[in-house]
């Protein structure tokens, strides 16, 4: 809402958004005879709004941070003026949508880099969601479903806003943890125009910008920072080993930028994970590669047995 020091509302006046976030720099808008405004499909970040008009003073409010499926309410009161005088307002960005009556968890990227898990999967928002359950099968172990919602299943998942899941409502598309930004878990007051019967994941990715980033990360673990539980007693009754992990690794790399300044930009990134174990008492035969097992071999085994999961991203 736009008004003049008496209260009254000012109609035409120019709003500008203006954002490292956006490719063009700024998105303009104009109140309406109500001194109302919108501006929509804007990206993440820190935003200026301004505010002029021929006859008053220019009116600006700085530090507008927006989050995926945000709305900030900006109101701006204008005082008489030349538009060469500028009236800026510093100060907290809004934090309360009255906008909205829908209820949602926004997992930001600084959010996502300080919580202390391996990787930026949908799973992660399961984690930190009060009544949000994973999918696990009966070792315990997640699968690659949305999980449910106090019991509702029916999690409706995307990237960017496109649907991936597969016929069977699970997610069928491995997510580049290297090139998400935001994650955003809608549970309720979710909009009609998305087709679920439960609660609607999105994953917000990275963007290029006027300028070149490259970002580095990874992370490695073996068998040495972990303990186990294998006492003497339990080697006395015959027990020799322990099942364990002999390593983990999460391992990335992304570069962005400007294709041409202002116009278009690109983001690309390259991940590989995975992590190799040892199962007690499960061996591979040294004869394991032969197509036949010749009469009167030793059958000998290998010590440990490795198994590793070395997906790749791109």
């Amino acid at each position: 809402m736009v008004k003049d020091s008496s209260g009254g509302v000012l109609p035409g006046v120019t709003v500008e958004a203006a954002s490292p976030a956006l490719i063009e720099k700024v998105r303009t808008a104009t109140s309406d005879g109500e001194g109302r405004y919108n501006i929509v499909d804007l990206q993440p970040g820190t935003y200026t709004i301004a505010f002029t008009l021929t006859g008053f003073s220019t009116f600006k409010r700085d530090g507008v941070t927006l989050t995926s499926g945000f709305t900030a309410t900006v109101d701006a009161q204008m005082s008489v003026g030349a538009l060469e005088e500028s009236v800026t307002v510093s100060g907290a960005s809004p934090l309360v949508d009255t906008q909205n009556v829908r209820k949602q968890l926004v997992a930001t990227s600084d959010l996502l880099s300080a919580l202390p898990t391996s990787s930026k999967q949908i799973y992660t928002l399961v984690t930190l969601t009060p009544g949000y359950t994973g999918v696990t099968d009966v070792g315990g172990q997640y699968l690659f479903e949305a999980g449910a919602y106090h019991g509702k299943r029916g999690t409706k998942v995307s990237f960017n806003g496109m649907g991936v899941e597969n016929s069977s409502g699970n997610s069928s598309y491995q997510i580049n943890a290297a090139t998400v930004d935001e994650m955003v878990l809608q549970t309720s007051g979710i909009s009609a125009e998305v087709n679920a019967d439960g609660p609607v994941m999105n994953v917000v990715p990275k963007q290029g910008g006027n300028t070149f980033q490259t970002i580095l990360s990874g992370l490695y673990s073996n068998h040495s920072m972990e303990s186990d539980n294998l006492t003497g007693d339990l080697r006395a009754r015959g027990l020799n080993a322990a099942n364990k992990r002999v390593k983990i690794f999460d391992e990335a790399a992304s570069l962005g930028g400007p294709i041409k300044k202002d116009k278009l930009w690109f983001f690309g990134a390259y991940r590989t994970w995975g992590m190799a174990k040892q199962y007690a008492g499960v061996f591979w035969n040294q004869t394991q590669d032969q197509a036949l097992t010749p009469p009167g071999a030793t059958l000998r085994v290998v010590p440990w047995t490795p198994w590793v999961d070395r997906p790749t991203d791109v």
